[in-house]
């Protein structure tokens, strides 16, 4: 496994970085490690977009989720009312999983790279096609790269942690206070100020080189999260169609229904609720091209 990871991902980007370094003024690392990160983010950036999206959506189908939990007390017919929910909206849980399981390889690997040092001692590594430059600048911006730093760096990883996940935080509903508090709002909260500390911690002990890769996909992070944003926000319209379709029919079926898990499971899957919700859209597209539809049941 160490010998995979080896070739394929710590000397290709120990490759990338070091043709990168001689490409920039000076041979600057500072330099080289923000066009790599830049590179890199591009290249994972269809994946990243669609986990982005996928947590937005999720984000959107709170509400939703806090009501079953809220109604639903038993463990597994909560759980498979969930289930139910994502897969009629179209939306995994995991899928917002997606980026960090790519990114922590990287991560794992960048570390490797400039914990051994970036010094013309590993250019036996490097594919006899790149040109290698007579030395490396890991100074940037008065600091020192190549070892760890213990103020502005991890201060600024920190802070631009915090940032981003409160852009990707959706905001809390007001509510009474005789509610019962969500566990999982309450925690989502909690990690909001904890997680940016531990980066700080973790960034006072690492090589300065890596905590910068870590700021500059973070501010990356910034102007992905606006575009998901924007374009989750400017085109919710289908989305907000189907769960108002879904919540009028479980509306009128409210009455038939009890709270104890037999009938939960009718809910879920109840056959004359998919009916109606079939039917409702064919008079929407009916109305949209015009076309009469009429359905005939077989008596």
């Amino acid at each position: 496994m160490k010998q995979f990871f080896t070739t394929i991902l710590y000397i290709p980007l120990y490759n990338i970085l070091i043709f990168l370094v001689w490409a920039m003024p000076g041979h600057s690392l500072g330099l080289a490690i923000i066009v790599l990160t830049i590179l890199l983010r591009f290249a994972l950036l269809p994946a990243s977009l669609k986990a982005a999206k996928a947590q937005a959506r999720l984000q959107l189908l709170q509400p939703e989720m806090n009501q079953i939990k809220k109604e639903i007390k038993d463990q597994q017919a909560q759980g498979k009312a969930l289930m139910e929910l994502y897969k009629k909206e179209g939306v995994s849980p995991f899928g917002s999983c997606l980026p960090l399981l790519i990114q922590l390889p990287i991560l794992i690997v960048l570390y490797q790279v400039f914990r051994s040092g970036i010094d013309t001692g590993n250019f036996h590594l490097l594919y006899s096609f790149i040109p290698r430059p007579e030395s490396i600048s890991s100074a940037f911006l008065g600091l020192d790269l190549s070892k760890p730093e213990l103020w502005v760096l991890p201060i600024l990883a920190g802070a631009s942690q915090f940032i981003l996940s409160k852009m990707m935080t959706p905001p809390t509903p007001k509510s009474n206070k005789s509610d019962t508090p969500d566990p999982m709002a309450m925690a989502s909260k909690q990690m909001l100020y904890i997680f940016p500390i531990i980066t700080v911690v973790f960034a006072r002990s690492m090589p300065a080189a890596l905590v910068l890769y870590w700021i500059v996909t973070t501010i990356f992070g910034f102007f992905q999260q606006i575009y998901v944003n924007k374009s989750i926000k400017n085109n919710p319209k289908e989305l907000k169609e189907a769960r108002e379709d879904v919540k009028e029919i479980e509306e009128e079926f409210a009455e038939e229904i009890n709270t104890d898990v037999a009938d939960i499971e009718k809910k879920v899957i109840k056959p004359d609720m998919m009916t109606k919700l079939m039917n409702r859209r064919l008079d929407k597209q009916e109305k949209k091209t015009g076309v009469e539809i009429t359905i005939r049941k077989k008596k």
